[in-house]
């Protein structure tokens, strides 16, 4: 048994190397940069929103900041019920940009994220050479656009979506989070890091630059409006078009307050991890033996075998599974720049291995169901 589980592990571990190895290189986070006059009025700024109040306010003061390269503003709202219209109505005499929009009756075959961003796109100026799509829950720093079109502009990216800085608060956030975080960065690499294929391209739609002439030839969100993860489900299909297309450290320049809690991290955030809507069947399964053979069995394989009968195999089971448990733990040094908010509830961070067994078995889950309620809309 234990020379059959080694010859499982072996692959992975591999892979996983090829993986990780490249990151020592990665480059360094994305800086904010301070305006420019060639700038001027070149970005539309598209928020959708269904029910964010509790998270909307700070976002918008945020963007609000931001300097004169931001054309205009459009909160693109589903109906929401809980005062996110009223939020926005009253910070529109703070600023001119600042317009609220209300997308049409959902259509059967879309999801709601991707149809409300495809609506505000369609709505905005067509002066503006780039959309920038923002979720209501991120917090942009000050200088996150100009740095995001002098990038753009000299590296001549058509795309850009950027990794945050995570804002945590309680105890079971900060243990699954980094685990669940973890998953993505085994399978994909290190933020920065070139993708092999656009099969393995990684994106975060919570920060996305665009040019509006692909976002045109692509006949805007279409592409991605059955995807409950239709952020990565159209970057790469941009990419397959040829477009250049970039996932970068934005921890800088851009923060996130995304879940409440540990029930909150599981449920909406566990089950998009998969991105089966945007990955190939052999893929995803491929994806899982790997994470199991990495992340979520090592722990538990390498107390089994200190108590096995020692021989070669059994040691060799034992020192590949102590070399993957000491590779995460040495993790969490490598990522801890991601997070804010440290406070006196952070110390269980540094056991989040210990959540790696659940995280995987969240991702396995995920990717055996299609969600039935998503961001408030039942489906």
């Amino acid at each position: 048994m234990g020379l059959i589980i080694l010859l499982v592990q072996l692959p992975a571990v591999a892979l996983l190397l090829a993986r990780l190895l490249p990151g020592i290189q990665r480059p360094t986070p994305l800086a904010p940069a301070p305006e420019i006059p060639a700038y001027l009025g070149q970005v539309s700024v598209v928020i959708p929103t269904l029910n964010e109040v509790q998270r909307l306010s700070a976002c918008l003061a945020a963007v609000q900041k931001q300097g004169y390269s931001v054309r205009e503003v459009l909160v693109v709202d589903s109906q929401s019920q809980d005062g996110t219209r009223e939020l926005v109505a009253a910070q529109q005499p703070r600023d001119p940009r600042l317009r609220l929009l209300s997308d049409p009756p959902l259509p059967s075959d879309w999801v709601g994220r991707p149809w409300a961003l495809d609506w505000g796109w369609r709505q905005s100026s067509p002066r503006s050479v780039w959309i920038l799509n923002l979720d209501a829950d991120t917090r942009p720093q000050m200088g996150l656009v100009p740095a995001l079109l002098q990038l753009a502009i000299q590296k001549n990216y058509d795309l850009i979506t950027l990794s945050p800085q995570f804002i945590l608060k309680y105890p079971g956030e900060w243990w699954l989070q980094p685990a669940l975080l973890m998953t993505l960065i085994y399978r994909f690499g290190a933020t920065g890091v070139s993708a092999s294929s656009p099969e393995r391209v990684m994106a975060n739609g919570q920060c996305c630059l665009v040019r509006r002439s692909v976002l045109e030839k692509m006949q805007g969100y279409e592409t991605a409006k059955n995807s409950f993860c239709d952020d990565v489900t159209l970057v790469r299909n941009v990419a397959k078009q040829g477009y250049k297309v970039g996932f970068l450290d934005g921890s800088r320049v851009l923060q996130v307050r995304m879940y409440e809690g540990l029930g909150e991290t599981w449920r909406e955030w566990g089950r998009s991890l998969d991105l089966k809507d945007a990955t190939p069947i052999a893929q995803l399964w491929g994806d899982a033996w790997f994470l199991v053979s990495v992340q979520g069995a090592p722990l538990l394989l390498l107390v089994i075998s200190f108590f096995l009968t020692p021989n070669l195999v059994n040691q060799g089971l034992f020192w590949l599974n102590l070399s993957l448990v000491l590779t995460r733990w040495g993790m969490l040094f490598a990522i801890r720049p991601v997070y804010s908010g440290w406070n006196r509830n952070s110390w269980t961070f540094w056991l989040s291995p210990l959540a790696d067994i659940f995280a995987v078995i969240r991702i396995v889950l995920s990717s055996v169901t299609r969600p039935k309620q998503w961001r408030g809309r039942n489906y």
